[in-house]
């Protein structure tokens, strides 16, 4: 079985997963190989995720590893085989692996969760503003490399208008509001597509507004997304040096109480609407 040249986070994960469930069976890979009738490396390679692994081998696993969670085990075996090809590939030479994996990640998810604080959500952003925004990306970027991740952050959005849509939920501070990346009319422009997405029953859009005496985040954008089961749901953090993805229960546990803190703070949909439609009318 020859190794992968290159990996995902799906196919990483998949490993992760694999390898969670071993230890918590108090087994070795070398005793987990021999379960197989196989040598050692083959565990490790498939953990690490360079090797495929099929539906049945995954299910042959958690059987040995005494994993009776049908509905993870189903989730995990729906992670196997090759990797189907997405609309993400054909950037794969353009952008950094993360935002590709990002973007596979939030097409998988079950139901996604963001907060922002500077920034607009990048899946409601509108063209105009998310050019502005990578305008000022640093190191600065090429006009070719800005129409790049201008376009792939544009196509990043059918996940929510798509006939089965993903359920989403935007925690948005007042301040990305008022920020007015691209100028007067590119603002008003970004509020008036806020209000618009609104109207959709599968987005819901939450404001922090000034004057909340207290935060419980530290301002850098989160993204939670959740999987076919709890235990495959993923925290991403947009960082200055990229994208960070967090899978480990206790930092799982951790954010969904930084977003529940938050969507306490913030206001009713109602009344966010009423405030991003007044912001939007004074600028």
């Amino acid at each position: 079985m020859p190794a992968r040249m290159s990996l995902t986070l799906r196919q990483q994960r998949l490993g992760t997963e694999l390898r969670k469930l071993r230890e918590r069976a108090g087994l070795t890979s070398t005793a987990a190989a021999d379960l197989l009738g196989g040598p050692q490396s083959r565990i490790s390679n498939i953990e690490a995720g360079r090797y495929a692994v099929s539906a049945d081998r995954v299910r042959t696993l958690a059987r040995h590893y005494a994993c009776s969670d049908e509905s993870y085990i189903n989730a995990l075996a729906s992670m196997t085989g090759s990797r189907a090809q997405g609309w993400w590939d054909e950037y794969q030479e353009r952008l950094a692996p993360g935002l590709i994996d990002l973007a596979e990640l939030e097409h998988h998810a079950t139901a996604l969760r963001v907060a922002v604080v500077i920034h607009m959500p990048g899946l409601l952003q509108t063209t105009a503003h998310a050019r502005a925004v990578m305008a000022e990306s640093m190191p600065p970027l090429r006009p070719y490399e800005i129409e790049h991740r201008v376009s792939y952050r544009i196509k990043r959005q059918a996940v929510l208008y798509e006939s089965t849509p993903t359920p989403y939920t935007a925690i948005v501070h007042e301040a990305a509001l008022r920020m007015g990346f691209g100028g007067p009319q590119a603002a008003r422009e970004q509020l008036d597509s806020l209000l618009e997405a609104s109207e959709h029953e599968n987005i819901i859009i939450l404001v922090i507004p000034f004057g909340e005496a207290s935060f419980p985040a530290s301002g850098q954008p989160i993204t939670y997304a959740s999987g076919p089961v709890p235990q495959l749901d993923t925290v991403v953090l947009d960082t200055d040096h990229g994208c960070e993805f967090l899978d480990a229960e206790a930092q799982l546990a951790r954010y969904r109480s930084v977003l529940d803190r938050m969507e306490a703070r913030a206001l009713s949909p109602e009344k966010s609407r009423d405030l991003i439609h007044r912001i939007a009318h004074d600028t």
